[in-house]
């Protein structure tokens, strides 16, 4: 199945607008963990109500993405390993530069508002891809497409190594403000802080062990019945499911209706759903261990709190664990209390035994009979508007088998589900997502 066809008409590499320091910076242990030696891959598409003149737009973006690199200037760098120590990274700051694109493509803008045929179906809006960021290349690329009747698409490429989903958001909409004139350099608040020493792991008693016990992500399970063969063997097929207000405050209704005092968030019942119905149309055996990890935002769990501004990877991961079978037939209430009760867990303590963990032992989350869920509808993108209105689309690049829960347009309170999962379940899990029943 091919991707859609592109015509790159420019690709620079583009350096700060000012002097930056040159120096080594050093990123801390969660910064540096395996699992997040990728790059986040973001696809924003704008429907301009006016045709925009291209070049004017374009040499504006590029303009702004230069100035932006000058507070964030070590997106301008390049990662590498640190050389006193294997395990951690370094960012070496000598405004080597972004990389920029401009391209054309005639596919039609409505096709990008669903989910992808395949899974790399939409690969070429950010052709610029790195496997490993490691090898010298760009942290940060950034292409703009344009599509006919005035549409245009943004795909932004972030090293995860640099930056979290907040950290990332924040990035984007300095760029978005200075690109559009609302915020100039000298106006920017809260100013981006590296810091991430605060995050590096404190000193410990020689005979002091990390509680391993209470992070489950970690633990390595056997895989007795091929979870992650089936996943590598059958072709993934994209979904996308929007849920509304009411769909969620019929979700909230059902998962508290055992329990009428307890309420749970959107995102505890979302994930819970999600989860049920996952394990349902995969029709894994009951005694299948399951471990549903999410991002738990720690900027203001550790002590002291991360300051306003810090944009490395300010989070670790939940982990809810149980058996297929207790989690297909204790019902919603019950799953999204896992969650909650896995988010409870993470404080001061929690955060610098991970800390501690993928320091010393590089420890990194097992993939039996897990389901990732990544939060991108609460971080702010929705609102990074470039000079051509806020984005109609907001997703991934590539849909994968990573769930992420992606804003919707004009619908604060809603939440757009997308997901890939094996062709020959696709349909029974759509079903389950949006049947009458809630499962």
């Amino acid at each position: 199945m091919a991707n859609l066809s592109i015509q790159v008409k420019e690709a620079v590499l583009l350096t700060p607008s000012e002097s930056t320091p040159t120096h080594i910076l050093t990123l801390s242990a969660l910064d540096s963990q395996l699992f997040l030696r990728f790059t986040i891959e973001y696809l924003f598409v704008y429907r301009s109500p006016s045709i925009p003149n291209r070049s004017a737009t374009s040499a504006r973006i590029k303009a702004a993405l230069s100035q932006a690199l000058v507070p964030y200037y070590p997106f301008a760098g390049r990662i590498r390993a640190a050389r006193q120590e294997v395990s951690n990274l370094e960012v070496v700051c000598r405004a080597q530069g972004a990389v920029f694109i401009e391209a054309v493509s005639d596919i039609p803008a409505a096709e990008l508002e669903h989910a992808p045929r395949h899974s790399t179906q939409w690969r070429n809006l950010l052709s610029f891809h790195v496997a490993d960021v490691l090898r010298g290349v760009p942290p940060l690329a950034v292409q703009l497409t344009w599509l006919p009747e005035g549409v245009a698409t943004l795909g932004v490429g972030i090293s995860h190594c640099l930056c979290d989903g907040i950290g990332s958001a924040e990035f984007l909409n300095t760029f978005a403000d200075l690109a559009t004139g609302r915020r100039g350099l000298a106006e920017l608040q809260p100013k981006p802080i590296w810091n991430r020493h605060l995050l590096n792991p404190v000193s410990r008693q020689p005979n002091h062990q990390s509680p391993v016990a209470d992070h489950p992500e970690f633990d390595r399970l056997q895989d007795p019945y091929g979870f992650v063969h089936r996943f590598s063997r059958e072709p993934l097929t994209p979904t996308c499911v929007t849920f509304d207000r009411r769909s969620l405050t019929q979700l909230k209704k059902l998962a508290s209706s055992s329990e009428p005092e307890l309420s749970y968030t959107s995102f505890e019942v979302l994930s819970a759903h999600v989860w049920r119905c996952w394990t349902k149309a995969l029709e894994l055996p009951g005694t299948q261990t399951l471990r549903l990890l999410f991002s738990v935002n720690i900027r203001n769990r550790v002590k002291p709190n991360l300051p306003e501004g810090y944009y490395g990877n300010g989070f670790v991961l939940g982990c809810a664990q149980t058996g297929a079978k207790e989690l297909v037939e204790n019902g919603l209430g019950w799953a999204a209390g896992l969650i909650r009760s896995a988010k409870d867990r993470v404080g001061d303590e929690y955060v610098r035994n991970v800390v501690e963990s993928v320091n010393q032992s590089r420890a990194c989350p097992d993939s039996v009979g897990v389901l990732i869920v990544s939060q991108w509808s609460r971080m702010g993108l929705e609102r990074v508007d470039l000079g051509m209105g806020k984005p109609v689309h907001v997703g991934p690049i590539c849909c994968d088998k990573y769930c992420l829960f992606l804003p919707v347009v004009e619908q604060r309170d809603a939440v757009k589900v997308m997901v890939a999962v094996p062709k020959s379940v696709v349909d029974k899990y759509e079903y389950l997502l949006t049947g009458p029943s809630q499962v």
